[in-house]
């Protein structure tokens, strides 16, 4: 029907060329940002699992941080204990060298000197030692680190969490450290010891250095089986956390070939509807030709 008031065709054409407008631009933004669901209009659903997945992601990223720093504390107190093991060795065998009847006194008294001195070097480590400018270990007026139990957060949610207590052992080493070593304290004590001075008290020494090295050992190995589940959990961490960001890649990122040729399709038929637009709007010169 030929008509001046409704032009259907000219109508027509201006819906398609609105449309055709709409995934061009649609089009346009994903391939400018990159990303296929730029609000929640292109893809509701899409955005809310996309959240959740970026969200954990960033956790974990976190979680991977903690476990690096936790390790990075324990293999610092682990440390510290290796050379108070080295220390402990060495007053053992002077105690040793004591103990034997080929030991003048003077030899002992020289002895008994280097014990002193390693003494107060162990309770320099032992109330020194820091990571992050907090002690680790004993700890001089206030417990060190180590010295409570302590909870490492190792996932992204409230219960992905590891706990590590060696309080106890640590407590009963540094009263053993100060019960067999006359120089151990915190601070170190300036007074001199006697421990292997004579033969008796040397064997004595020695039996008790020998203890304390055990006791040092057994620490060092709680922390060092915590330190390897640590890097097996940052491993674990890293594997998720890297599949789990191809899974919101997958969602949330625009997949350029197919968004070119959807770009390239629109602008056609744009050019298209833009031409016959002109077209039906000069139907109205027909209606007017047939007046005359």
């Amino acid at each position: 029907m030929l008509s001046l008031h409704t032009n259907n065709a000219s109508l027509s054409a201006q819906n398609s060329i609105a449309k055709t407008q709409s995934q061009l631009s649609t089009s346009m933004t994903r391939l400018s940002t990159g990303f296929r669901i730029n609000s929640a209009m292109d893809d509701a659903a899409g955005l809310q699992i996309a959240t959740r997945l970026k969200a954990q992601t960033s956790g974990m990223t976190v979680a991977m941080s903690n476990t690096q720093n936790s390790t990075s504390m324990l293999q610092t107190a682990e440390g510290a204990f290796n050379e108070v093991t080295n220390m402990l060795v060495r007053m053992k065998d002077l105690a040793t060298q004591a103990a034997d009847a080929s030991s003048t006194d003077d030899d002992k008294k020289a002895m008994q000197s280097e014990f002193d001195a390693l003494g107060k070097e162990l309770s320099n480590v032992m109330t020194k030692t820091k990571f992050g400018g907090t002690e680790l270990l004993v700890g001089g007026t206030k417990t060190g680190t180590l010295g409570s139990s302590m909870t490492f957060q190792i996932g992204a949610s409230t219960d992905e969490t590891m706990s590590l207590d060696v309080s106890t052992k640590l407590s009963d080493l540094n009263t053993a450290l100060g019960t067999a070593i006359s120089t151990y304290s915190t601070p170190a004590s300036t007074s001199a010891g006697a421990e292997i001075t004579d033969g008796t008290a040397a064997n004595t020494a020695i039996d008790a250095l020998s203890k304390l090295i055990d006791n040092v050992g057994e620490i060092r190995s709680d922390l060092g089986a915590a330190a390897n589940r640590l890097d097996h959990v940052n491993s674990n961490l890293s594997n998720i956390a890297t599949n789990t960001k191809a899974a919101t890649g997958r969602i949330m990122d625009t997949d350029y070939a197919t968004e070119s040729s959807s770009m390239t399709s629109s602008q056609m038929l744009l050019q298209a509807g833009t031409a016959m637009l002109k077209q039906s709007n000069s139907m109205s010169q027909m209606v007017m030709s047939l007046l005359q």
